[in-house]
């Protein structure tokens, strides 16, 4: 199953995730089909906090794609 789910990355104390279409079966921080987005937990003053190519997004969730409870909440409060 493809799920849309975030891949973390950034150091320590200082996560970033990007937001990215995988398959099920491999690991969050491993392969990936396609990256659409970001999310930056801890953006300060100007930063943009999170970043979401929609577009992508309605594509896959048409194609079959689950979104994960994580990202589900993070599209509702754009």
């Amino acid at each position: 199953m493809v799920v849309i789910r975030l891949a973390r990355g950034g150091s320590k104390k200082r996560p970033f995730y990007k937001l990215v279409v995988a398959d099920q079966r491999f690991t969050s921080t491993g392969r990936f089909i396609e990256q659409i987005g970001f999310y930056n937990p801890v953006a300060r003053g100007g930063e943009e906090k999170l970043r979401v190519d929609q577009a992508r997004v309605d594509h896959w969730v048409a194609q079959g794609a689950q979104l994960s409870d994580r990202v589900k909440s993070a599209l509702k409060n754009i």
